[in-house]
């Protein structure tokens, strides 16, 4: 048992990271690459990511002592569905040295482990993007949104900067004087918080700027609504309301009332103190007063957990657990 280890992975858009622990939660490898998702990448290009990522955390280590392995990624049923795509992440998984075999879950679940072991409970996920899960039995259960920026993702980094940029083009409509976000996403925009004489001709530059890059780059200005919100400013404050409310309405779609089992926050807008943050974590509170409110962590040890969980030497996975991810002490 002392020469065992296993692997974990967390693939995301912008960046693969890979950790390697020992089954008493010592972590004795870790890797980092590129994006390595095949649905924003192509799977050549994402398995090639993977295998940097593994080779790094491997470097100084023998990979026939890696007896599991998890790979946590979003899109994991396409990935699942393409021959094609796995075809090229067990080539890289091979190429690797490694000889075991290897799980592919989404990475909400592998969220949700990162902030409990406990087998039920449900994962909200707001970034770039926003999804909920019930989990059940470590496995995802029923799901809500993450129905993409075109047709959901409600409350998201997305919908943010959307909802500024309307904010923006509404006061320059009206002629009402601009406010300190609106003034900070016109100056993102355009340059200069300068508004022409004839203000259409600034709410037509503002359109045409923003449409002719793609749309989920809005996601960007999602900092300046969190900022400005943070410093006092109401209309920041109302879009902070509105999406903490949109996220805990997706939550309500899955999620019995009165349900005690865990929450998990994850995404860069709830892992960290901001005030949609604080927002969120009132609206829980609020629904589901008994329930434990944990945050999510690190993404590639929880998939290595996960990884370790299956294996007969694994006697008590809870511990396991709470040596790589300690409840912070008051």
């Amino acid at each position: 048992m002392s020469d065992t280890v296993v692997v974990g992975l967390d693939v995301g858009g912008t960046s693969t990271r890979a950790t390697v622990l020992t089954l008493t939660g010592q972590r004795v490898g870790t890797g980092r690459a590129g994006g390595g998702n095949p649905t924003s990448h192509g799977a050549e290009r994402a398995a090639a990511e993977l295998l940097t990522s593994l080779r790094e955390a491997l470097a100084d280590l023998d990979p026939t002592r890696v007896a599991a392995g998890t790979i946590g990624l979003a899109g994991a049923g396409r990935l699942l569905a393409d021959p094609a795509g796995r075809a090229a992440f067990d080539q890289a998984w091979h190429d690797a040295g490694l000889r075991c075999p290897y799980e592919v879950h989404g990475d909400a679940l592998v969220a949700y482990a990162s902030g409990t072991a406990a087998p039920d409970g449900t994962i909200l996920i707001a970034g770039t993007g926003a999804i909920t899960a019930q989990v059940h039995e470590l496995r995802l259960d029923r799901i809500a949104d993450g129905h993409g920026w075109l047709l959901g993702d409600a409350g998201s980094g997305f919908w943010l900067g959307r909802e500024a940029v309307r904010r923006l083009l509404a006061d320059l409509d009206t002629g009402r004087g601009l406010g300190a976000l609106t003034t900070t996403v016109l100056t993102d925009i355009l340059g200069s918080a300068d508004i022409a004489a004839r203000p259409r001709d600034t709410v037509d530059a503002t359109i045409q700027t923003v449409t002719r890059r793609p749309p989920i780059e809005l996601a960007r200005l999602a900092p300046l609504v969190v900022d400005a919100a943070t410093h006092g400013d109401p209309v920041a404050t109302e879009l902070i309301t509105e999406a903490a409310g949109h996220l805990t309405e997706s939550v309500t779609r899955i999620r019995p009332a009165g349900a005690v089992t865990s929450i998990v926050l994850g995404g860069g807008l709830l892992t960290v103190d901001t005030p949609l943050a604080a927002a969120v974590r009132a609206e829980i509170a609020r629904h589901w007063p008994e329930a434990p409110l944990r945050t999510a962590g690190d993404g590639a040890a929880a998939a290595a957990w996960l990884a370790a969980r299956g294996l007969p030497e694994v006697t008590d996975p809870a511990a396991l657990h709470a040596r790589l991810f300690p409840t912070p002490t008051p």
